[in-house]
């Protein structure tokens, strides 16, 4: 009979020779067992994802040049593999005719997918903002983005939506390692010991350098408080180095002390606008008094408040209601929320610039309200070369299944002109920030997919160059032509709203996309002319995307291509794609290094606490803790729990 000292001996052999076996079991890429059944665990382990389109022959990397991320991953000796997942894969550099499900979407990813891009895709993913992807170096995560990424030569892009978005953002970290297995169609993660120590050392270098800079532009910088966070953070790095079974609190708290470092380490800039961009949901006087009260003690001095959009104002429009449309928006009937935001605002010394949807009627069918713009005037609305021969606008698929207007129709110009001028000579804004001012977006190369073929500019082409549009194609000589057209109607626009902001002494700023071929090619959106002819005073560019070197590169392109004459300010989307308050930071910083006016948030419905905490710490408080030199968090540090690894022990995490 055996006693309870050997039955405790024998249970403990036992549990970890199961934990032995889990990890040869759940790790087909770490040993060579299982091999051969790897399909029969995929359908077992991995989430169902439909619409599975992997072209394998998209991919023509030689076998000798492999990237590290296509080879398997073999952790280095010591190293702990601490978490694991996989999952299917649903297309590599897709295209149009390769993944059908997602070719009508920028970067031909669809909907829920799962989608690499590799070097052989090209320079940046295009994907739009509605997604999270991970950079990939050798066989590392570098960095986390959102949308439209720039892929390395060494490496590839992950990319989600959907579902697929949501495993991303749950499994992968930056310094997770990745091993894409394409005769498996499979993407596995693996968070390492080696996946802490790497995301802290990038950490503490990231703040050690936004340090420097400051350091060496203003010889009054307070470098105390973030330069205490940095060597915390040092330390925790060695600690972590030192001892593998704590490798993740170390690594944790290294990382904590990183991150206080850099929402301290950018200063407040006098001089630089900061701003929001806000669709309102307040009802009453009250509410918008607590949002502006909100926005104030972040920090944010001007708003951009949604005014007309989706075809209506949040006012009551005389000029709408003249033409017969709708006269204002019906949740804000019976008081007059425009009035009451400029008014408040000034009262706080902030600013408003009436945010100004141009081309864009909102989504909802026509036939359903018969007051609103399409429904009063069929023949305003724009029309791709597929509908031709409808008599109901088209609906763009890529754009929420939106109705735009006809650039083109010198009355829907005229109409927008007209409301502009209400809302100057009305509420006197200190500023107009005009979106959708372009063409909707084209994203086949095949031009039955184009935008423009509405009856107006059909005959309005053709009496000038004696060919109807329609029966032009992208290899015609008169295809620019009719590009050019179609810009200039655009460009006239921006003209008309640029000549009013003048006489009126209003400021006059536009929403564009930064990447300045696919604005044309894409939307019809000439800005770099708008700029050079002086039309309007500032852009407001948006860059959809998380990652700090990808925003670099957007803003520098604009600043390359604008005149000195066009202000330029940065709009950044970390908080409506769900970035962290670092990325925010990091963004916020790439723009000053540029000698931007400022920055402007999209948007205000994702202006979480933990964003206006970050903002209100330092960059945008005057009495930030980097001039008191005093250390203000204002919200608790999270506590962190022992790690339950064991020394030499495996411990996974399934998906």
């Amino acid at each position: 009979m055996l006693n309870k000292k050997n039955i405790i001996i024998s249970i403990l052999a036992m549990f970890i020779t199961a934990q032995i076996a889990t990890a040869d079991d759940v790790y087909p890429i770490l040993t060579a067992r299982h091999k051969n059944n790897i399909n029969q665990e995929v359908q077992e382990k991995v989430d169902d994802t439909s619409s599975i389109n992997l072209d394998n022959s998209e991919i023509i990397i030689p076998e000798e040049e492999l990237a590290p991320v296509f080879k398997p991953y073999q952790p280095a000796k010591g190293e702990v593999v601490f978490s694991y997942t996989k999952n299917w894969i649903n297309a590599i550099d897709p295209t149009a005719a390769t993944n059908k499900v997602g070719g009508y979407l920028p970067g031909a990813r669809g909907v829920n997918q799962l989608v690499i891009y590799t070097p052989n895709y090209g320079i940046r993913t295009n994907t739009n903002e509605f997604g999270a992807e991970a950079v990939v170096e050798d066989n590392t995560v570098t960095e986390l983005s959102g949308a439209d990424s720039f892929i390395p030569a060494n490496g590839i892009v992950i990319s989600g939506h959907g579902k697929a978005k949501n495993w991303i953002n749950s499994s992968i970290k930056v310094g997770t390692k990745i091993y894409i297995d394409r005769d498996a169609n499979l993407v596995y993660t693996y968070t390492t010991s080696e996946s802490y120590i790497f995301e802290s050392q990038k950490k503490v270098a990231e703040a050690e350098q936004m340090l420097e800079y400051y350091r060496t532009i203003s010889p009054d910088y307070n470098w105390k408080v973030p330069y205490s966070y940095i060597n915390d953070a040092k330390d925790y790095v060695r600690k972590a180095r030192r001892n593998p079974e704590e490798v993740q609190r170390y690594s944790q708290l290294a990382i904590e002390a990183s991150n206080d470092a850099l929402k301290s380490v950018l200063p407040y800039k006098a001089n630089e606008l900061k701003g929001i961009w806000l669709r309102p949901t307040e009802k009453s006087e009250t509410e918008i008094i607590a949002t502006l009260n909100r926005l104030k003690n972040a920090g944010i001095d001007n708003i951009f408040l949604e005014t007309y959009y989706h075809g209506k104002t949040i006012f009551p429009s005389a000029t709408m209601e003249a033409y017969g449309f709708t006269p204002q928006n019906e949740q804000f009937q019976g008081f007059d929320p425009l009035a009451i935001w400029i008014r408040e605002a000034h009262r706080r010394n902030m600013k408003v610039h009436t945010w100004f949807e141009t081309f864009y009627a909102g989504v909802q069918n026509p036939k359903d309200y018969p007051q609103s713009i399409l429904a009063m005037n069929p023949s305003w609305g724009n029309k791709m070369k597929k509908d031709i021969n409808s008599v109901d606008p088209s609906k763009s698929t890529s754009e929420h299944n939106g109705y735009f207007l006809d650039p083109a129709n010198p009355y829907v110009q005229d109409f927008l002109v007209k409301l502009a001028s209400e809302i100057i000579s009305t509420y006197k804004p200190d500023g107009i920030n005009i979106d959708y001012i372009r063409y909707p977006n084209s994203v086949s190369a095949n031009e039955a997919t184009s935008w423009g073929y509405t009856d107006y500019a059909r005959n309005d082409f053709k009496s000038i160059y004696g060919v109807d549009p329609a029966n032009i194609t992208k290899a015609d000589s008169l295809w620019l032509d009719w590009c050019n057209y179609r810009r200039e109607k655009v460009s006239d626009m921006v003209k008309k709203i640029g000549l009013l902001g003048r006489q009126t002494n209003t400021y006059i700023s536009a929403v564009i996309f930064p990447d300045r071929l696919a604005a044309l090619t894409n939307k019809q959106q000439d800005w770099k002319t708008w700029s050079t002819r002086g039309y309007l005073d500032g852009f407001t560019p948006l860059f959809l995307t998380c990652d700090s070197k990808t925003a670099n590169k957007m803003m520098t392109d604009v600043i390359k291509a604008k005149s000195a004459n066009t202000d330029f300010y940065a709009g950044l989307f970390v908080t409506f794609m769900g970035g962290s308050d670092e990325d925010l930071i990091r963004q916020i910083h790439e723009a000053r290094k540029l000698n931007a006016k400022g920055v402007i948030l999209f948007d205000y419905a994702h202006l979480n606490n933990k964003y206006i905490n970050t903002l209100s710490t330092s960059v945008f408080s005057q009495h930030s803790p980097i001039k008191q030199g005093s250390q203000q968090i204002t919200t608790a540090q999270p506590k962190f729990q022992p790690s339950a690894k064991r020394k030499g022990w495996w411990v996974f995490t399934k998906d």
